[in-house]
């Protein structure tokens, strides 16, 4: 079956446990460590980003939550860096160039736009973001930014029209 759970629910979990316990490749000259470590401490910082987002409950509400949005997601460019140098292929290195080159052009206008929106409402806080929200989205307050939002936040995924490959 290529569905587990209902309605696919659990396929995703099911596709990281075969991921995880798949055989182990290292190659030729490359160095042990970064080559290990790099995609664990990207998927560490990507889940880490969940913690700033406001649920109903918040892991830890701070002032500079905007901040540490940011600082997670621009994280991603040191590990991909990481796993392009230490593969010791100079097509990796170079592969990891352009999508860093990429990342961060993607990430520069994410965080303007996202600067716009603070100073809107005076605050670093998600929190308070979200309560500023409450009476009238920023979706009608600034439909431009928004729209630059949403096609900023397609970019980072890297998915169909901006994949480049």
């Amino acid at each position: 079956p290529n569905k587990l759970g209902l309605g696919g629910f659990l396929q995703p979990f099911a596709d990281a446990i075969k991921l995880f316990t798949k055989e182990q490749t290292f190659p030729y000259m490359s160095n042990y460590l970064p080559y290990y470590l790099a995609p664990v401490i990207s998927l560490s910082v990507s889940l880490l980003v969940w913690i700033a987002l406001p649920w109903g409950f918040t892991f830890i509400n701070s002032d500079l939550m905007v901040l540490f949005f940011l600082c997670c997601i621009s994280m991603g460019v040191y590990t991909l860096m990481a796993a392009g140098w230490s593969s010791n292929s100079k097509y990796s290195l170079l592969g990891a160039l352009r999508a860093v080159a990429q990342t961060v052009s993607y990430e520069v206008s994410l965080a303007l736009i996202l600067l716009s929106f603070i100073l809107l409402i005076s605050s670093f806080s998600l929190f308070n973001m979200v309560n500023c929200q409450s009476y009238i989205w920023f979706l009608y307050v600034s439909p431009i930014l928004s729209l630059l939002w949403l096609v900023s936040c397609l970019a980072e995924t890297n998915r169909t029209p901006f994949d480049f490959a």
